[in-house]
């Protein structure tokens, strides 16, 4: 099969590369390596082509015209809750603009699917959990607005251009090549702050949720959904909601350190709690997660380790 995967130099694009490469198909990876965005080029297969481009470029439609995608895996996106509080005018250029030109494209060149990575920041703050693939969605943030708006422009180009898709809303995904200095990722920018001996910053009381998922459950979303899916919007997580002060507490068991806390203010579009039932994608993926949060998180801290950041 012949898949182009859009920010797939990225933490969560790169894992997903290596498991379609691995699996036998013919691989595009496709991103722009904002210094923002997470993409390193050694997180590319050795096996799978390379462009360096943004999806606003209207040169995409070169790239799409020649290597004629079968499947198109979207996770090019500005990702950061913080980032798109600060200037919401470029998460929805890269967000909105950036997917109507994949979705533009893939339609165009006959393209049978295109697999989106959604979020659960679309719901926002739900009035009860767990939170299923039918909870209205409420963001409170410009990143959850895009991501939401994003699905609806999905649904637009089945119905009008016969391109099918798939969205999973991710839980929060932490795992092996997240950026450590990055403004998302609370396991990832811990580990790395546990591992240079520094303090951490806590926000709020700490005591806000998530539902971490490890990015090897994800990758096995993503090799189902090639086959399985359509039409679908499903909740990707763990159905277990964690708070950050937990988070904090198994990386000092795991490193052995305890790691002074700095108190911070609550971030501007933070929903408070988070949890997923992801039955939907157990009936219609046949996924469930695999990994416990502290298995995941000292295979986590082990890699980060290794490369001493």
């Amino acid at each position: 099969m012949r898949i182009i995967i859009t920010g797939g130099a990225g933490f969560i694009g790169s894992h997903i590369a290596d498991a379609y490469v691995a699996a036998g198909h013919e691989v595009l990876v496709l991103d722009s390596l904002w210094e923002h965005g997470g993409g390193r080029r050694v997180n590319i297969p050795q096996r799978a082509s390379f462009v360096h481009m943004d999806v606003r470029d209207e040169n995409l439609a070169r790239i799409f015209s020649e290597f004629k995608p079968e499947v198109v895996s979207h996770h090019a996106a500005q990702h950061s809750v913080a980032i798109s509080s600060r200037d919401p005018e470029l998460d929805a250029q890269v967000n909105v603009l950036g997917l109507l030109n994949v979705l533009k494209n893939a339609a165009k060149v006959g393209a049978r699917k295109v697999i989106y990575a959604s979020s659960g920041a679309t719901f926002g703050n739900p009035e009860r959990f767990p939170i299923g693939d039918d909870t209205p969605q409420r963001p409170t943030s410009p990143y959850g607005i895009s991501k939401m708006v994003g699905e609806h422009y999905l649904r637009f180009f089945e119905a009008e251009r016969g391109l099918a898709y798939t969205a999973l809303r991710y839980g929060n995904v932490y795992g092996p090549r997240q950026d450590p200095n990055g403004e998302a990722g609370v396991i990832s920018i811990f580990i790395g702050k546990f591992l240079r001996r520094e303090s951490v910053r806590i926000d709020w009381d700490g005591e806000q949720t998530r539902d971490y998922v490890y990015v090897g459950d994800v990758v096995d979303a993503n090799v189902a959904a090639l086959d399985r899916g359509d039409g679908g919007a499903f909740v990707i997580g763990t159905g277990i909601k964690t708070s950050v002060n937990a988070i904090y507490r198994t990386l000092v068991e795991i490193s052995g350190f305890e790691a002074p806390i700095v108190a911070g203010e609550r971030r501007p579009g933070d929903a408070r709690d988070a949890q997923f039932d992801a039955a939907g994608a157990r009936k219609h993926l046949h996924w469930k997660p695999a990994t416990k949060l502290a298995d995941g998180m000292r295979q986590t801290y082990d890699y980060f380790a290794t490369l001493k950041v």
